[in-house]
């Protein structure tokens, strides 16, 4: 039997899947390079301007398409326009490849490796997330390889017009999905910073999550969890009421979960690690005591698992990422132990769960034992970047023998939002300069 292994589950709508990491374009900036940077960007093949838009003095930002095979090993079979976003900064510039790892959005910001660097921006919408799908779609061509590859094609397509070093980088999934670039395509960029990106290889069992929700925070903060946990199930038939109504307030529905019912009892399971991983230790107090009301808990639940992730508006935009979890990134496991008495639905946390039944799920152990492999062997000018409190990063990247100038930096007590420059003083200084160096600067 396969041993499914933990990847985040990231529920989230696409607005906050813009990482923490990221700013609002400065602006006192000043271009450097070309000014004819429009007709530079049109020369290239399989590039459209979809738009200009206005940007900050120094600064020129344009939403684009480019084309990608629907399978790289295939390309006669078709294809389809990957959505991006240039935040050009100067010819002359470093240029950062940013992913969510999710849908894009065409918001302005740059990531803090662009910050550092002052460089341009690309940033990138994933294979069969918001627009960038085939149509029809074949499942099996979302994969990591496929997905690799048309980053891959990005770089290639845009190195003519920004020549200077490239840096990828992304946080969360957008972490993972950089790391997993880098393993089929290792010279495509000049560094990778991944924020809190984690490892999918458990080399002992599946434990390793469960056992960081176990010891992170203190006693008294993980017992008020678990009794809101308890509380919260215990009151399901008003509280689940609440949030049916709200779903018909809005035309919405529980078509792909199955039931409002079944949706809560997921939201209540992964609630502490949701907690743990957004809020940390500082958000204890707010913790609803059981005999709190029934507002008091729905509105705690609502926040910290986000209820409307699992409403059908926001889950069907998230089906290609359950489906790689089913596949290849795997999934974690929730504690079900103590609750076991008041649950409902075994196995309602995994993957099948969001995932459209005529739609196969066959996971594959073998596609991140290789890209952890490849991590301690051969991988280089790899920086992660950490939070010490978020189980995200249970099991982070590690690095091995084989790993050159390559670097693990965590922040102490860091949530699941970090940045560089929350490292201790010296570490983000030595970060820094080593993006620089990276980079060429």
């Amino acid at each position: 039997m396969l041993r499914r292994r933990l990847g985040r589950l990231l529920a989230t709508t696409a607005t906050v899947v813009m990482l923490a990491g990221t700013a609002a374009v400065p602006a006192e900036a000043t271009e450097t390079g070309p000014a004819d940077i429009r007709a530079a960007i049109e020369a290239v093949p399989g590039l459209r301007i979809v738009e200009e838009e206005p940007a900050a003095p120094g600064f020129r930002f344009f939403v684009l398409t480019l084309h990608q095979p629907a399978d790289h090993r295939h390309p006669e079979r078709g294809g389809f326009e990957q959505r991006l976003t240039l935040l050009h900064r100067g010819a002359d510039r470093p240029t950062v490849l940013y992913t969510s790892g999710y849908a894009l959005s065409t918001g302005q910001y740059r990531s803090e490796p662009a910050e550092l660097l002052d460089g341009n921006q690309v940033s990138t919408e994933q294979r069969f997330f918001g627009t960038s799908r085939p149509e029809p779609a074949d499942w099996n061509d979302l994969d990591i390889w496929q997905a690799a590859a048309d980053h891959h094609h990005v770089i290639q397509a845009l190195r003519g017009v920004y020549r200077a070093s490239w840096i990828s980088t992304g946080g969360s999934k957008g972490g993972m999905t950089t790391v997993y670039h880098r393993r089929f395509y290792p010279q495509d960029v000049a560094g990778s910073v991944a924020y809190s990106a984690p490892n999918n290889v458990d080399d002992r069992d599946d434990s390793a999550y469960l056992d960081f929700l176990h010891t992170v925070g203190t006693p008294e903060c993980r017992g008020a969890l678990q009794a809101a946990q308890r509380a919260l199930l215990e009151r399901r038939t008003a509280l689940v009421a609440r949030y049916q109504a709200w779903a018909d307030a809005r035309g919405d529905g529980f078509r792909l979960v199955g039931s409002a019912d079944k949706a809560f009892e997921i939201a209540v399971l992964r609630a502490p690690f949701m907690f743990w991983q957004g809020r940390g230790l500082s958000a204890c107090p707010a913790v609803p005591a059981p005999d709190a009301s029934d507002d008091a808990l729905y509105g705690w639940l609502s926040e910290v698992a986000q209820l409307p992730v699992y409403a059908d508006a926001v889950a069907n935009q998230f089906v290609p990422y359950f489906y790689q979890l089913g596949t290849q990134l795997g999934y974690f496991p929730v504690e079900t132990t103590r609750l076991a008495d008041l649950l409902r639905y075994p196995g309602a946390t995994e993957p099948r769960t969001f995932v459209p039944r005529d739609v196969p799920l066959r996971y594959q152990p073998q596609a991140m034992r290789d890209v952890d492999r490849w991590v301690r062997t051969r991988g280089e000018h790899l920086m992660f970047v950490n939070g010490a409190a978020d189980p995200s990063v249970a099991e982070p990247f590690r690095l091995g023998h084989g790993s050159q100038d390559s670097y693990l930096f965590q922040v102490p007590g860091g949530t699941h939002s970090v940045r560089i420059a929350r490292l201790p003083a010296a570490d983000a200084e030595a970060a820094a300069a080593t993006l620089r160096r990276w980079a060429g600067m």
